[in-house]
């Protein structure tokens, strides 16, 4: 797949992390194979886990092509580099066409990030997962490793306003891949929940303590931290779905 892009994004934003002073923490990113498919299934805490999700495969030397929603396909200006860096567009309506762009993409020997949370997560925690990673990497016979961003909340996300002030410490961790049969994606996806879960509470544990103390609004309530519980969460996915839908409702009427 011709790449003419991609490279100066990376340059760039490599860059960019250094005029951030962003410190990143890689780690197990031995788990990314160095060839052929993978899928690498992340978690969803900001808007700009798409950039940093593809560190996980920069080690190995692999450039990560994300399924992403179709909004950002149909912007003016990020649409078509989404398009140049061959990411995939997803539909939440009519899902069939990424997912077998997906699988082309994986049987054709290049690595997919996918978000198998479908949206971002307000409480940090991870919320349920759709079954369509375990489904995508059974289908196409490669690894599934789970992935977990941790400080990219705290640039870009829901309900907060930007920050891109300097020094953040911006973590990526991998856990050994997964292997699904698809014989039970249900039992798979809450396999593939568990590592993704217990990866997270490792990657919170482990991050700087001076840049989250207790209370900060990026960090869970179970943690001490000041974001909304997983039930609050919901409560306001669902407020901002029916606003959304209202929203539609007034256009095409």
């Amino acid at each position: 797949m011709r790449d003419l892009t991609y490279p100066p994004i990376i340059v760039a934003a490599k860059t960019a992390f250094r005029l951030l002073g962003q410190r990143i923490q890689l780690s197990g990113t031995e788990h990314v194979p160095r060839e052929g498919g993978v899928l690498l299934a992340v978690n969803h805490v900001g808007y700009v886990d798409f950039v940093y999700g593809g560190l996980a495969a920069n080690p190995s030397g692999r450039k990560v092509r994300f399924m992403a929603k179709r909004e950002l396909f149909d912007h003016r200006f990020v649409g078509p580099l989404m398009r140049s860096l061959h990411h995939i567009e997803v539909d939440r309506a009519e899902g069939t066409r990424s997912l077998e762009t997906a699988l082309e993409y994986l049987k054709a020997g290049e690595a997919v990030g996918i978000f198998p949370e479908a949206t971002i997560s307000r409480s940090f925690e991870l919320k349920e997962l759709k079954t369509g990673a375990t489904r995508i990497a059974a289908a196409a016979g490669v690894p599934l490793v789970p992935v977990i961003l941790w400080g990219t909340q705290r640039m870009m996300t829901k309900d907060h306003p930007r920050d891109f002030s300097r020094g953040k410490t911006i973590a990526v961790r991998c856990a050994p891949p997964l292997h699904p049969t698809g014989e039970d994606p249900v039992a798979e996806t809450a396999e593939l929940r568990a590592a993704m879960t217990a990866l997270l509470d490792e990657t919170i544990r482990g991050y700087p303590p001076a840049e989250q103390p207790p209370g900060s609004w990026w960090l869970p309530a179970a943690y001490g931290g000041g974001a909304p519980t997983p039930e609050e969460a919901e409560r306001l996915d669902a407020e901002e779905k029916r606003a959304r839908a209202a929203r539609r409702a007034a256009r095409e009427g």
